[in-house]
């Protein structure tokens, strides 16, 4: 699979390079080249001669090479016309996917030949497999940043959304993927979050595969850089799902879910949510415990939730904060250090201010 952006950094929206190793891109469809059925039976037009059943190896490497104009037209018309078959549709629309999935320069042959209008109207269609391919297809257009703001005119994000609720594991995973992918736009944000993109992505994050959990953890990490979209976060019920996939090393997602916890933490609604949550214990656990990578995402966050609340420092420190955090700043880089020690001296506060109250 190709990596568009290999700077997760510049990927995700942030400037912190902490969370470089903590985030992956969402890349081209992972589900696999061919459905169980419906599969494509390539005309000697688009291929060079071949039929469906045989030569799988000879068909990818043909999807990997570039395309005409004419053919890719050929395709978008075998979508739009009134009299194709769902059949015929779900094989251009395949085909399409395929092109944009292999190839960077299809990706954009295929947007400039106006496949994006009918890929995204696939996106609602009743039809699952035709759904998920238009899903899978827009995804891979959204790999090129010129190709995102073609996506998003075309009305790309209702349907998107929609899908992410309703449609197959496949296509609310990638739905979550093309999501981000368009969440790089920072006018977008926003916009998909004021869509009702959060709560179905919260969703996911709680009850999706592994693949799915770690998809959605990403995008709603992209998405919470809009501060409007982190107390949209906080009503769903994030910090919760954030919560427990923290205290649970199994779930492959500790870093992933501190990550985004530290993001809506930043909003008072978040501080409040994750202190009702009993997330101090989960965070001092992390300071005490966890990797180089947690334990410093681990301070942050308690920094956040503490600096402005005696009644969160008190918490903290009951919870045994300080012994981990003078051991973190006599062993840990220079930034942490900093950041350990600071914390500390938040947390001897309440005993020089008995009567501070939270604000």
């Amino acid at each position: 699979m190709e990596k568009e952006n290999p700077s997760s950094n510049r990927y995700m929206g942030r400037n912190d390079s902490d969370t470089s190793g903590a985030f992956s891109d969402c890349n081209s469809d992972r589900s696999g080249e061919f459905p169980s059925s419906g599969s494509p039976t390539t005309s000697s037009s688009s291929i060079g001669g071949g039929g469906g059943g045989g030569g799988l190896h000879r068909l990818l490497v043909s999807y990997a090479v570039d395309y005409s104009h004419e053919v890719v037209r050929r395709l978008i018309s075998d979508l739009e016309s009134p009299s194709a078959t769902v059949e015929s549709q779900r094989r251009a629309a395949m085909e399409l996917r395929l092109l944009a999935k292999h190839n960077p320069e299809n990706r954009l042959r295929v947007a400039a030949a106006g496949a994006v209008g009918p890929l995204v109207a696939l996106v609602s269609h009743p039809d699952p497999q035709l759904q998920e391919h238009g899903v899978t297809a827009v995804l891979n257009l959204s790999l090129c940043d010129e190709n995102k703001t073609l996506i998003a005119a075309a009305g790309a994000i209702r349907p998107l959304v929609c899908a992410l609720s309703t449609g197959t594991p496949v296509a609310r995973e990638n739905a979550a993927c093309a999501l981000l992918r368009l969440a790089q736009l920072d006018d977008l944000r926003t916009a998909i979050g004021r869509s009702g993109a959060i709560p179905p992505l919260v969703a996911l994050l709680e009850s999706g595969g592994p693949r799915a959990k770690k998809d959605a953890a990403t995008a709603l990490f992209a998405l919470l850089a809009s501060r409007e979209n982190k107390t949209r976060a906080v009503e769903a019920g994030i910090v919760r799902s954030l919560l427990d996939l923290m205290a649970d090393p199994d779930s492959g997602m500790v870093d992933k879910a501190a990550y985004v916890l530290n993001a809506v933490v930043e909003v008072a609604e978040g501080r409040a949510a994750a202190v009702e949550e009993d997330g101090i214990p989960v965070l001092v656990e992390m300071v005490e415990a966890g990797t180089s990578r947690q334990k410093d995402i681990a301070v942050r966050s308690l920094l956040q939730i503490c600096k402005e609340s005696a009644v969160y420092r008190k918490m903290a420190a009951h919870e045994g904060a300080v012994p981990p955090l003078v051991a973190l700043s006599q062993s840990a880089t220079k930034k942490s250090k900093e950041k350990a020690e600071a914390l500390i001296e938040l947390l001897r506060q309440p005993r020089r201010t008995a009567g501070d109250s939270r604000r």
